[in-house]
């Protein structure tokens, strides 16, 4: 049997969601949340963190326009995509790990040859918690949204899951 983290109900082995509160039962076999910010983040949805809409560049924006469009957006990141699929992230990060001191030079290439590939995406209903250990073990700051289709409906940062965890320990 297992028993339901949310509703306590127990359910049979094999079951995917719990038969009486409808919760995903993939996370069953971990410990029950002691603390509301545990709660929190294994039952709020990645929803709940309002994600911003993305700002997005072709692949063939010159990575020059790229970065001035992060600073007159004051955003840490643009999402690279193809109509409407995210093929890459180009970040601050990207920008200092992969440009450094060389953006006068490297201004007028593709932003492709610098962002981050075939970024990690979450679902909106995914699990906060799910985004972030996704953003832990990639060593992200930015997690692309999308809906069923795979395609882009908005991007949350790190900075929206601290904000998040502080609004839930003030209660």
């Amino acid at each position: 049997m297992i028993l339901c983290g949310h509703c306590k109900t127990k359910n049979i082995d094999g079951a995917e969601d719990c038969e009486n509160c409808g919760q995903p039962l993939d996370d069953a076999h971990l410990r029950p949340p002691r603390t509301e910010a545990e709660r929190s983040l294994l039952g709020d949805r990645v929803s709940a963190l309002d994600p911003k809409r993305p700002v997005t560049v072709a692949p063939a924006m010159p990575v020059g326009e790229a970065l001035r469009l992060m600073v007159e957006r004051k955003i840490g990141c643009v999402v690279v995509a193809e109509g409407a699929k995210p093929i890459g992230v180009f970040s601050e990060r990207d920008a200092l790990r992969k440009i450094d001191v060389n953006s006068a030079g490297f201004a007028a290439r593709p932003v492709r040859e610098f962002m981050t590939p075939n970024p990690q995406t979450l679902m909106a209903d995914a699990k906060i918690a799910f985004a972030v250990q996704r953003m832990d073990l990639g060593g992200f700051r930015h997690l692309p949204i999308v809906d069923g289709q795979g395609d882009l409906v908005g991007v949350i940062s790190a900075r929206d899951i601290l904000r998040y965890l502080t609004e839930i320990m003030s209660r």
